[in-house]
């Protein structure tokens, strides 16, 4: 039996519990895009080239992809209070020392750390909102966990560019530091421990194959715009040790007697059909956030605080729509809130593939807002219904899982589409370009009236300059239109998808 299904916390313990694990969600997701925005000032700091500084990045979140799945047996072994006041600690004190590093070395390496103790915060929070609240109000509590898991992603820029701007890049780590003491002030007094499983074996066989499956196409994802994709043996390697080491991982656990994941638990109709969904979900959540502030940064000319401006109302409809389906999840069939939700994306999606490089602020701030309401009409409900028909007893090892197919979709989605925006930018160029004739009447009155003449050197220079920015306009917009399409296709999952019954939780077994 789970430890919190027949005992729940009181109303003011299951607040104060509340609390602490959304902080714990916020460190964890605020850190996985607060760094990037410094990387520029690390690099100058330390004195490396481009490639290397990448690895700051690289590190995390190759580090967080592979130590994930071990979050279920952790927490068997040791207890859920134990491993995340563990990783609670272990993230602020590497949070401190990639603050303090000196060299790449040595910010890689806590970096590489810091995501190995960050890997547990988002499930673990998840798997304590899901047993701390009754079944009733698991709307309620998807509700404040996507707060966090949702919310992270978009301030992190933000957050990063102004204590970058006028601070240091060092404080976008030192950040950490008071929520990594609240977090932990508040798990050590209100948390109640699970029981634990020492009978439990581990199955080292098959979480080395996830592991190398999972590194490999991290790094590939990672990596495979720099390396020029498949051009690149280092990208080829990688692609064979993804596809190898899966292989190998679904075999072992389909023919062993102590496998690494329980397979039992995606009998689940709704729990396997609930991940596929998001997945796809993933794709859309940090591909937008990858493209719009190169978008208005490099095309339109806004500083980096600027566009944290203007990507804020994003997390508010998000935090909004969130609120809102906290109360109407229970009440309104999940699969029309979705549904609803997917319109709004793709609504929002649509406007974004009619934008040019004057588009006004109000225009992106609006297009930002709806598709902030959209993603909150997916994730609670889709939350809810993943894990509600799911035995109490599988949460700890199915919440790091759910989390990392998002991960996952997310990093494939950033990939596709940054490697789309370059391909489609060469393309656009070389398509333009055909238009740029002396006998183009539009062109002759335009260079008219330049200082300099279409027919010298700086001319040339300057026509080339436009019409690179206009293809890259272009490709831009045709990511848009592709993540358009991508959210009206994933609403055909709704259709398998059942409607759960709101049973008690002690029957739920």
């Amino acid at each position: 039996m789970d430890a919190f299904a027949a005992d729940k916390p009181d109303r003011k313990q299951r607040g104060l519990i509340t609390l602490s694990v959304m902080a714990a969600t916020i460190m964890q997701a605020i850190d996985t895009t607060i760094a990037n925005v410094a990387l520029p000032q690390m690099q100058g700091s330390m004195g490396v080239f481009q490639d290397q500084i990448s690895w700051v990045l690289t590190s995390y979140i190759l580090a967080a992809a592979i130590f994930i799945p071990l979050t279920g047996f952790m927490v068997a072994r040791i207890g859920r209070k134990r491993l995340f006041i563990i990783s609670v600690v272990g993230f602020t004190i590497t949070s401190m020392l990639c603050g303090a590093a000196q060299d790449i070395e040595q910010i890689v390496i806590f970096r590489f750390l810091q995501g190995v103790f960050g890997a547990p915060l988002v499930p673990l929070s998840q798997s304590v909102m899901l047993d701390i609240y009754p079944r009733e109000k698991h709307g309620s509590a998807m509700a404040m966990w996507g707060m966090g898991v949702m919310l992270g992603p978009i301030l992190g820029p933000t957050l990063g560019g102004y204590l970058t701007e006028y601070y240091s890049w060092r404080w976008v780590f030192y950040i950490n530091l008071p929520l990594g003491l609240l977090t932990w002030l508040g798990l050590s007094l209100f948390l109640r421990e699970t029981p634990i499983d020492r009978s439990r074996r581990f199955d080292l066989t098959g979480f080395a194959f996830l592991a190398i499956a999972i590194g490999a196409l991290q790094m590939m994802l990672d990596r495979g715009e720099s390396q020029n994709w498949f051009a690149s043996t280092e990208i080829v390697v990688q692609a064979v040790l993804a596809v190898l080491f899966s292989y190998l991982f679904l075999a072992h656990v389909l023919t062993t007697n102590n496998p690494f994941i329980d397979l039992r638990m995606f009998r689940d109709r709704n729990f396997v059909f609930g991940m596929i969904f998001m997945f796809f979900i993933g794709i859309i959540l940090l591909a937008v956030l990858a493209l719009l502030p190169p978008f208005m940064q490099n095309l339109m000319g806004y500083t980096t605080l600027d566009v944290g401006v203007l990507l804020a109302p994003r997390g508010a409809g998000t935090m909004l729509s969130m609120m809102l389906m906290g109360r109407l999840v229970t009440r309104v069939d999940p699969r029309l809130l979705i549904f609803a939700g997917l319109i709004l994306v793709a609504w929002s999606l649509r406007d974004m593939t009619l934008f040019t490089a004057e588009v006004s602020s109000t225009t992106i701030v609006m297009s930002g807002f709806i598709q902030g309401l959209g993603l909150g009409c997916i994730f609670v409900p889709l939350s809810t219904v993943t894990f509600a028909t799911l035995a109490p007893h599988y949460r700890n090892e199915a919440t790091p899982l759910y989390n990392l197919v998002r991960n996952l979709g997310s990093s494939i989605g950033v990939s596709i589409v940054i490697t789309m925006l370059a391909q489609n930018t060469q393309a656009n160029h070389e398509a333009l370009a055909h238009y740029i004739t002396p006998f183009n009447l539009a062109l002759q009155e335009a260079a008219a009236s330049w200082t300099e003449g279409a027919d010298t050197a700086l001319g040339l220079m300057a026509i080339n300059g436009e019409v690179t920015r206009q293809a890259a306009v272009l490709a831009y917009l045709q990511d848009f239109r592709f993540m358009m399409w991508l959210t009206i296709g994933s609403m055909f999952l709704l259709l398998l998808i059942r409607i759960p019954k709101m049973e008690p939780e002690s029957s739920a077994r």
